[in-house]
């Protein structure tokens, strides 16, 4: 016959091992979900860095063409750049915002250079210089829609 008390033992054993099993196999799960959770977080991380790759390279400025070379005519201002490296009129332009008392709006800096301010025509190429020297760091555009030198 049978020992009753080393039959409980191994029917209690057994019962211990289930919940065991359990609850291991609960924590295969979740670690199997966020595996895959992460796999996911992966992909997508990837796919949104080539798209920002993509556009990074989509809005760096395009260089101009002068005898066949490639060349950059409004550079991005660097430590130690000189303005020299400008075209002329944008030059003008820098020195009448520098000249100014404070930040000026497009038309002031309009008058200062001698375009003709009354026709919108022609102050709005001179805001599009503007707006690309504040792109390339030469200026910077107050949320007024005034323009300042950079500090």
């Amino acid at each position: 016959m049978l020992d009753p008390e080393l039959l409980e033992r191994i029917t209690a054993r057994r019962a211990e091992l289930d919940e065991l099993e359990e609850q291991l196999a609960k924590q295969l799960a979740e670690v199997r979900a966020e595996r895959d959770e992460l796999a996911v977080a992966e992909r997508v991380l990837e796919r949104v860095s080539e798209q920002l790759a993509d556009e990074r390279a989509q809005a760096a400025p395009m260089p101009g063409q002068v005898g066949g070379r490639a060349v950059m005519l409004i550079p991005h201002r660097e430590p130690g750049a000189d303005e020299s490296m400008l075209p002329p009129d944008y030059q003008r332009i820098l020195a009448a915002v520098r000249q100014a008392a404070g930040p000026v709006m497009a038309r002031e800096v309009g008058e200062a250079v001698g375009v003709d301010v009354s026709v919108r025509a022609k102050l709005e190429p001179l805001r599009s210089k503007l707006v690309r020297l504040v792109d390339r760091g030469w200026l910077r555009k107050l949320p007024d829609g005034r323009f300042t030198t950079r500090l």
